[in-house]
């Protein structure tokens, strides 16, 4: 076999070359966490005249011209007002449509990754009068209705509307039980894996709610236990693993004045998802997106609001699956007659444009490249603006092209990642670009140029602090997989690397891995990129490497995993883990790898189907067998495991826990609702039975994400002295 050498293409950039202070744990965990943060430019709402948009800063709301940058208005804060006693901490907020109301989000409680509930209040900025929203207890999706009279929310799995004028609260639906039926708010796995939790919509007119209802009875219970009291309690919720019963769904509407409900003709068959509803620009007219049990055909309906008859506009299909996050950029179009519409059709995400009745109008981008999303339709002047990867599947540029897929205009030039908001009369727009070398600079410019009029955030005061650190910087790279597939990938070496052959550094491998995944990114990193600057410091050398199956590099390189999830993925780490070792300043003994979560599957893969390769793993919060994981997530990749039973067990861990050889550490969170700790009992079970030695920790009551108080201090410390220890 002949083993292909690495090229470095892309990035060797030492931004900050004054080489000072190292980087602590404490400072990326510890006591000084928060010394590599970046700002950035959050909560924006623009307003519609007089151009101006607000922020929330420190329970501030404020009024910004957008021009000047200077504060027109205080619209709000918080340390001015009191409600019920103590002083309101804003979460977050709504301006309504006419701009004289506030909805602020305060004692926000999260539930799981994008729900919560929180105590809504209502502050009309005419009379400087502040309301709740409720007094009978926390609400869920606080949303004004788009005339700005009335409010609509969940709770206790019911939906709600409050008229602002009267106060009057009316109940909407009554049949709402935990862990029975839901209405208007998502079941735990179409938060997790459709990415969404409100699950209502205000029609244009703002007459009607159409919202879907959940009735997850027939979905079997997870029980987790809540450490801490003498007796430790249960927290029981619906989850459906692969191959068992989803919620039945369905979707209603409901006139808020008449009370009158409607049913949706979405079909006879049940065992189905309905994961998006959007009402068109017809208050009468709402859109619904239907997907098959196994999600490779995805149908977009349009319903009567007034009868609930539905017809089949669009249909996408697949020989592997669709996925419906590529389409989530439907926008109807103010003229009445048209819609934008995203799909992998070509095999790459692109942006179409069809008339009502589902007939084609004209492709409006094309090419071996992805649209990212849309960034805003401008319909006065026939435009749209998105992000691709035309330059790289590594960066996302800003582009700006007619409806009639002419005239395509690149508006951003510095390598990086760029993401946009602009204003309603596309007049301006916020530009957030960083870059593997830079954090965020938020500037503001006008759609007539391509200069920036302001930058409203340069993270001044963080490159400074960076200045004072030994950093060093990610580089570039692209290899080959076995079969002469191009990879991507990055590189951190210590900052006083000798390339000579007489010296030999260890190597860390970072792996996530998943279906449409990217690690290798030109973009700010998070906090891990600071540990391994610890980590380089030591002396190690880490890469990440995105295998098949990962992102930004169109459909065939994306589904190439399908229906045997870790195969390919596996292969690739072990083939690129192989290569390194032929390089002259790599200890070919001192491999390793880690990842969190599908990364720690990864991990717990390579350690065993290659424990001739790596010398030491760290696998946190992995799925060590897709029959423990939910339907969405699973089955979209492998079908179910009535259908593909090898898919689910040929890759599994647990199938393969006596050829562990190398030094593992198992890490899991004892609450995680997500990747249940299930999954580490279960390959435990195994590697005992195997006779294999491990560690193992588990973190009580954490979920997936394993944090609160000094939990990352800990864990990134076990995890270095793991590896000091170890590799």
């Amino acid at each position: 076999m002949k083993i292909n050498r690495f090229l470095f293409v892309f990035l060797t950039l030492p931004a900050f070359a004054q080489l000072k202070k190292p980087v602590t744990l404490d400072d990326v965990w510890g006591r000084s966490a928060g010394v590599f943060s970046q700002r950035t430019v959050e909560a924006v709402n623009w307003m519609k005249a007089g151009g101006f948009y607000t922020t929330l800063d420190g329970g501030k709301i404020s009024k910004f011209d957008i021009t000047t940058g200077n504060v027109a208005e205080v619209l709000f804060d918080a340390s001015q007002q009191t409600a019920a006693g103590p002083r309101l901490g804003i979460d977050g907020y709504q301006l309504s449509a006419d701009e004289r109301k506030l909805l602020l989000t305060t004692q926000e409680e999260p539930i799981y990754r994008r729900s919560s509930r929180a105590a809504y209040f209502v502050y009309d900025l005419t009379t400087k009068r502040l309301t709740p929203l409720s007094q009978q207890g926390k609400q869920m999706y606080a949303t004004f209705s788009p005339d700005g009279k009335r409010v609509a929310f969940v709770r206790d799995n019911n939906l709600f509307v409050v008229d602002l004028a009267t106060g009057k609260e009316t109940q909407l639906t009554t049949d709402g039980k935990p862990n029975a039926v839901i209405n208007g708010a998502a079941d735990w796995v179409y938060e997790e894996e459709f990415s969404m939790s409100r699950a209502f919509e205000w029609s244009s007119d703002s007459r009607r709610i159409a919202w879907i209802r959940f009735d997850e009875r027939r979905v079997p219970e997870y029980n987790m236990q809540v450490w801490g009291p003498l007796y430790p309690s249960d927290y029981r919720y619906k989850y459906p693993k692969a191959g068992e019963a989803n919620s039945v769904v369905s979707v209603w509407m409901v006139d808020v004045v008449s009370g009158r409900k409607i049913l949706a003709q979405t079909g006879a068959e049940t065992d189905i998802y309905l994961p998006r509803i959007q009402w068109t620009k017809n208050p009468n007219l709402l859109s619904v997106r239907r997907m098959n049990r196994l999600q490779n055909q995805l149908d977009l309906l349009h319903v009567n609001a007034t009868t609930g008859a539905a017809t089949t506009v669009l249909t996408e299909q697949s020989s592997t699956y669709v996925d419906l996050e590529l389409t989530d950029d439907l926008t109807y179009l103010p003229d009445g007659k048209s819609f934008l519409w995203t799909s992998e059709r070509s095999g790459f995400k692109h942006l179409y444009r069809y008339d009502l009745s589902g007939k084609l109008m004209q492709a409006i981008t094309s090419g071996n490249f992805e649209v990212g999303t849309i960034a805003g339709v401008d319909e006065k002047n026939a435009q749209v603006y998105f992000t691709s990867t035309e330059v790289s599947a590594l960066e996302r540029h800003l582009y700006r092209i007619g409806i009639d897929g002419q005239n395509k205009q690149r508006l951003t030039n510095q390598p990086g990642t760029y993401t946009a908001t602009f204003s309603p009369d596309f007049s301006y727009y916020l530009l957030y670009h960083s870059s593997a070398t830079s954090p965020m600079r938020v500037t503001l410019r006008d759609t007539k140029t391509t200069d920036d009029r302001r930058v409203l955030e340069a993270n001044d005061a963080l490159k400074t602090r960076l200045a004072t650190y030994q950093i060093s910087q990610k580089q570039f790279f692209q290899t080959k997989a076995a079969d002469g597939t191009p990879l991507n990938g990055w590189m951190i070496r210590p900052a006083d690397f000798d390339s000579s052959a007489t010296k030999k550094y260890p190597v860390l491998m970072f792996v996530y891995g998943g279906p449409g995944s990217q690690t290798v990114k030109n973009d700010w990193d998070s906090r891990d990129f600071f540990w391994y600057q610890t980590l380089a410091q030591k002396g190690y050398v880490i890469v990440s490497v995105d295998g098949r199956g990962t992102g930004g590099r169109g459909h065939a390189f994306r589904a190439a995993t399908y229906a045997q999830l870790g195969k390919l993925e596996t292969e690739d780490q072990l083939f690129v883990a192989r290569s390194l070792k032929t390089l002259p300043w790599v200890d070919a003994n001192r491999v390793g790898i880690w990842g969190w979560s599908y990364g720690g599957y990864m991990t717990a893969l390579c350690m065993t189907l290659g424990a001739d390769v790596f010398k030491a793993g760290i696998s946190v919060a992995p799925v060590t067998n897709w029959r423990f994981y939910d339907t969405i997530y699973t089955e979209r990749y492998l079908k179910r495991p009535q259908d593909n039973p090898g898919g689910y067990d040929n890759n599994s861990p647990v199938t393969h826990a006596a050829k562990l050889r190398g030094p593992f550490l198992l890490v899991h969170g004892t609450g995680d609702d997500n990747v249940h700790f299930q999954n580490s009992v279960e390959f435990v079970n195994a590697l005992v039975a195997a006779g294999r030695p491990f560690q193992s920790f588990y973190y009580p009551n954490r979920n997936h994400g394993i944090y609160g108080g000094n939990t990352r201090l800990h864990l990134y410390t076990m995890m270095t002295e793991f590896l000091e220890k170890n590799l």
